[in-house]
């Protein structure tokens, strides 16, 4: 397992924090496999009640291919946070080079039924298998 530390970013007073993590256990570099989980904390330091509706993910591997993965919530879950709350979860994405970038957005609304996004920042998804990062 490889940390490659910990991206943040706020819009809204909405804060998304992202650790990303290389699964070196669940990664077949001679067959073009690599495996990252992310560990993401959502943190809501406004005045407002929010709930985070849906997701959206750009995934772009060391080639340039980009793969978007759209879906209601996390996990499952569409969390509430309250004012001062927050929400954690892990999630992973596999590549077929041994780095990539990952970006995205969370749809959210609140308690007046105001939607907007909140953004989530860029992140490196580098392996040791890189010979030197391109990110």
């Amino acid at each position: 397992m490889t940390d490659t530390g910990t991206y943040d970013k706020e819009t809204r007073h909405i804060r998304v924090c992202v650790r990303p993590v290389f699964l070196e256990d669940q990664s077949e570099p001679d067959d073009d496999y690599y495996v990252w989980a992310y560990q993401v904390r959502i943190e809501n330091n406004g005045t407002e009640t929010v709930t985070l509706l849906n997701r959206h993910w750009k995934i772009t591997d060391a080639r340039g291919q980009v793969q978007e993965v759209r879906g209601a919530g996390v996990v499952g879950e569409q969390p509430i946070l309250e004012p001062g709350g927050s929400f954690e979860y892990t999630s992973g994405t596999p590549l077929s080079t041994p780095s990539g970038i990952m970006v995205g957005a969370y749809e959210m609304t609140n308690a007046v039924g105001e939607v907007f996004e909140v953004a989530i920042p860029a992140f490196s998804l580098d392996s040791p298998h890189e010979g030197s990062a391109v990110h």
